[in-house]
């Protein structure tokens, strides 16, 4: 049945793909998604066989990627579908239903979630719609996916600030301060709000409130995201490969399943003449890797490797 045709690899053959958030029907035409594609397209079939489904959001480590000058955080869900267990991998028993999760069964033990409730789902779509299109420099069009996600569920945080950086990218300095000043009334330790309002503040004069805001992003996060991975890039360009193979391993350390860590991190044991760490990480890096382009970028420098090794 439904379950069948999604984890069986005679038939629909899905692939996990992050470039674009996709709709139910792109996704199954594209047989590939990221897991909000996926989570979608699997409760289109349910609803379609009268199966009910309940969402859920998953408590996982901050995975954190980044494109276009930006910063994204990455979250996690699957749904639960009435029913009874078949004993497929990552669907769990409980009672009467079954959750679908598509990340590897790995890292579905222990697993915490919540429900959320399908009016969230909508948003992360049209906050996701948002964020790729800002990548893609779109700005109008962000800024209608990101209205209609904070229209579509009003306490989902995300979608605000979203549309805080719409409007950074826009040039809109007082709407950027109204609306991420609104989430941190809710959330005083959101720190992606509060990188967002320091930069509003100082591009609309306030430097002493934008310097307090960066003191305080400091002490909540004294190493944001890609910090040591910068750091490797500088030692990379320096030629000190010992120091940015370190600081590399400190990211990976940080989020193991990031690719770009993992190849960086091979790239310097290369360097070093460290061939089969080398290999190893970019074998990581081909097996984390999120869109078919890393993947086929990645393969290719193994392949490349691997062809100099056997000559």
């Amino acid at each position: 049945g439904l379950l069948d045709a999604l984890y069986a690899k005679n038939q629909l053959r899905l692939e996990y793909d992050a470039a674009t958030t996709r709709n139910a029907s792109q996704a199954f035409a594209s047989r590939s998604g990221n897991c909000l594609s996926l989570v979608i397209m699997t409760a289109a079939f349910a609803k379609a066989l009268d199966l009910s489904v309940t969402y859920q959001a998953a408590v996982i480590e901050p995975m954190w990627s980044r494109a276009g000058g930006m910063h994204f955080l990455s979250g996690h869900v699957n749904l639960t579908l009435g029913g009874r267990s078949t004993g497929i991998r990552t669907i769990y028993d409980a009672g009467e239903s079954l959750t679908v999760d598509f990340l590897p069964p790995q890292e579905l033990r222990g697993l915490r979630t919540w429900v959320i409730p399908e009016q969230t789902i909508v948003a992360m779509y049209m906050n996701n719609r948002a964020a790729e299109s800002l990548v893609r420099g779109r700005v109008n069009d962000a800024y209608w996916w990101a209205r209609a996600a904070v229209v579509q569920d009003p306490s989902f945080s995300s979608a605000y600030n979203t549309l805080g950086v719409v409007y950074l990218r826009h040039g809109d300095w007082q709407e950027a301060e109204r609306v991420l000043s609104n989430i941190l009334e809710r959330e005083p330790g959101n720190a992606q709000a509060i990188s967002n309002l320091a930069l509003a503040l100082g591009k609309l004069g306030r430097a002493a409130e934008s310097d307090a805001l960066h003191r305080r992003l400091a002490q909540i996060d004294p190493y944001p995201p890609f910090h040591f991975f910068d750091r490797g890039l500088a030692a990379m360009r320096l030629g000190d490969f010992s120091a940015a193979r370190d600081l590399f391993a400190r990211e990976v350390d940080r989020d193991p399943y990031y690719h770009e860590f993992q190849f960086w991190l091979g790239l310097a044991n290369l360097n070093l003449g460290n061939v089969a760490e080398a290999r190893r990480h970019l074998a990581l890096a081909v097996e984390n890797s999120t869109t078919r382009g890393d993947r086929d970028f990645y393969a290719a420098k193994l392949e490349r490797m691997r062809a100099t090794r056997d000559r």
